[in-house]
């Protein structure tokens, strides 16, 4: 049975196109998902995003519980309200998803997980829990809602619409978190743009919706998202790594840390076997539009795309591909679409960020 979030009715009544993503009914867009990605490009948009689990970690164990479990190392978490973007990995070092995590206090995190896969983390968690017998009590926060506003209107927007947040998150620096009253403003987002994520009880989040639509705040739909998290060259589970993959493989080195003397699930693995492919963009030269598992021949071997689409932004065909490590920036490639190889340019794995082209 699909899943629906608490702002299903509100979508609708907007004339959204519902289709199932990851188990829960979303809105795709509300009509045109070229202007819903200009929106958030050159204004601001708002995107439903309370299919995401929210997870609270809490207990005197907590450090060391997360230590052990996410491949980065939440010891660099020392302020309060700061974020910490890695993945939890199986023993074999491929990726079980991909999270934030926000250190609250000592002895609370609050760590986000996907929607698609949030049933399979809260088990994977709970079973290392038992297997550690450690004092750490997992609860996940179906309670609240999610509401991302992002571009680069997006803070004054929600000042406007939630003055008492100002003063507490006007200062907060890019992947830092408060709590101002009921509700949890975060600088994190997934377009490459300025803004906030805010986590509120469900109860509220459809007079924030309102107030956001009365302020001009344009909603937007799960295709937007997808084509503004290419463009700012954002991995998506799923489709650019999953259970399959290894994080050194997917761009996400930067999100391990095996410097540190902590063990955590799947570093012995990632230690046995480096990293074997890169994580690098595409500009096709050629005219036509790539996408996810098309084949792209290089001079050094075979790699695939794992993300594709037209950009808006930079009105041309953009992608994410593995590709063989001796591949270098800048060199020509082969991406087959159907019967034809065309030509590709290798490019760093970001695009577009706050609203600037950068290839």
């Amino acid at each position: 049975m699909t899943q629906k979030t608490v702002l299903n009715d509100a979508h609708r009544r907007l004339g959204a196109k519902m289709v199932d993503f990851g188990g829960w009914g979303m809105p795709l867009h509300y009509g045109s998902q070229i202007e819903e990605h200009h929106a958030v490009r050159r204004d601001c948009g708002m995107f439903d995003v309370s299919h995401m689990c929210a997870v609270d970690v809490t207990g005197k164990d907590a450090k060391a519980f997360l230590l052990r479990l996410i491949a980065n190392n939440v010891d660099k978490l020392r302020e309060s309200g700061k974020a910490l973007y890695s993945a939890m990995l199986n023993e074999t070092g491929r990726v079980v998803d991909d999270l934030i995590v926000y250190f609250i206090a000592d002895g609370r995190y609050r760590v986000v997980i996907n929607a698609g896969t949030a049933e399979k983390d809260l088990a994977w968690m709970a079973a290392r829990l038992a297997d550690w017998q450690l004092d750490v009590t997992i609860a996940a926060r179906r309670d609240l809602a999610m509401i991302a506003v992002q571009g680069p209107n997006a803070k004054e927007r929600v000042w406007q619409v939630l003055p008492e947040t100002r003063p507490a998150s006007e200062s907060l620096k890019p992947f830092y978190g408060v709590t101002v009253g009921d509700c949890f403003v975060a600088t994190t987002g997934y377009t490459g743009e300025a803004g906030f994520e805010l986590a509120l009880p469900a109860a509220q989040a459809e007079s924030l919706w309102q107030k956001l639509l009365d302020a001009g705040v344009r909603p937007i739909g799960l295709g937007a998202r997808d084509t503004l998290r290419l463009e700012a060259g954002m991995n998506l589970y799923g489709q650019d790594m999953d259970e399959s993959v290894s994080p050194l493989d997917a761009g996400l080195a930067w999100t391990v840390d095996l410097a540190a003397p902590r063990d955590f699930v799947g570093k012995a693995a990632l230690l046995a076997r480096p990293q074997q492919q890169q994580f690098l963009g595409l500009r096709l030269v050629d005219k036509g539009v790539l996408r996810a598992h098309q084949k792209v021949v290089t001079a050094h071997g075979d790699g695939e795309i794992t993300s594709g689409t037209f950009s808006p932004t930079l009105q041309q065909s953009i992608a994410l591909a593995r590709l063989p490590l001796a591949c270098a920036i800048g060199e020509t490639v082969k991406v087959q679409i159907r019967d034809k190889l065309l030509d590709a340019e290798i490019v760093k794995p970001c695009f577009v960020r706050n609203g600037k082209a950068l290839i």
